[in-house]
């Protein structure tokens, strides 16, 4: 008995978890398993965890430029549901927070024995044509814009976090600086020391990584799951629509448009009289009647009205011939 806890004891020491939470809070453990789970998934992780990790000599723990590209090709060829749970995932403990920041086995594709400065850093990325586009793709999805509900462009979560994964691989890889559970602070390998005038130039650009509202959001959306409906496809326009205008049924092959016109008028005003509506001042109810009073020549598709035509009879020439033969009359 004595010797079962204290295996069990020894097991969630390792772990560096609470046993009460340790199955249910280390997602970043189960992004790694559902990895293994796809075969693409596993193939590509191990490949990588293999050139990572292999020591060329005493001087040079491992080849960074394979590393590099042994990660391009994992980012790149495996889908972003499981690349995304693996680099992406909420802790709620260092333990977990550690394994997310070891998934790109930083101390060979990441850290040095030194830090540049960031600049020159920029500067070795833009040599590189592909460095620099994933760069440039970084700044503009990522931009911390002021004027939008999330901090980013657009309120896109998924470019974001697909332009910061697309630069893992090249010498500007960025990375989780410390393994906090609870402040999410990622940047490059780099800092402003010996930046002279350039200073604040320097400063600014290392704030898109520390500091940026925009990537820190779309980081713990994607681990809290609430990233769903604020992360579009692709920016959503809202163009001004024409009023609706009801659709007449299909019309018979021998039957032309005016006919039908008639037609459709009369049965949706004789529906609005059946239903016992009074006549009113309103638009609608105007056009109805005096369409109401259209008539159509049997056998023809002519539409006529009753007032039209030589022998019409207006309202005020009826009043005045009947006023004629009452005073007529009277004398």
């Amino acid at each position: 008995m004595i010797l079962a806890n204290v295996f069990c004891l020894l097991f969630f020491l390792g772990t560096g978890a609470d046993p009460a939470v340790s199955a249910k809070s280390n997602h970043c453990l189960d992004a790694a398993k559902a990895c293994n789970l796809n075969d693409n998934c596993k193939k590509l992780r191990s490949s990588y965890i293999s050139i990572c990790n292999r020591e060329i000599s005493p001087a040079e723990r491992c080849n960074r430029r394979k590393c590099h590209k042994a990660l391009r090709q994992f980012f790149d060829r495996v889908p972003s549901e499981y690349t995304y749970r693996m680099l992406f995932c909420s802790c709620q403990d260092q333990a977990c927070a550690e394994r997310r920041r070891q998934t790109i086995l930083p101390s060979c594709s990441y850290e040095d024995k030194e830090k540049p400065n960031c600049l020159d850093l920029r500067g070795v990325c833009r040599t590189d044509h592909l460095c620099r586009s994933r760069l440039a793709d970084f700044h503009a999805n990522c931009r911390a814009s002021y004027q939008t509900l999330t901090s980013c462009p657009a309120d896109n979560y998924q470019a974001c976090l697909g332009s910061y994964a697309g630069m893992i691989g090249f010498d500007m890889t960025p990375n989780y600086v410390d393994s906090s559970p609870t402040g999410i602070v990622v940047s490059p390998w780099c800092s402003c020391r010996g930046s002279g005038n350039m200073e604040e130039e320097c400063e600014k650009f290392l704030r898109d990584f520390t500091e940026n509202p925009c990537l820190r959001n779309a980081i713990q959306a994607f681990g809290n799951g609430t990233d769903v409906n604020l992360s579009p496809k692709s920016p959503s326009f809202q163009a001004t629509q024409a009023p609706r205008v009801e659709k007449t049924p299909s019309l018979p092959d021998d039957l032309s448009d005016s006919t039908s016109l008639g037609t459709s008028v009369i049965t949706t005003c004789t529906s609005v009289q059946e239903q016992g509506l009074k006549a009113n001042n309103s638009k609608e109810l105007s056009m109805c009647f005096t369409e109401l009073t259209t008539n159509i020549i049997p056998g023809s598709n002519k539409v006529i009205r009753p007032n039209s035509g030589p022998c019409r009879a207006t309202p005020s020439a009826a009043l005045t011939t009947v006023s004629f033969l009452m005073l007529k009359l009277a004398l």
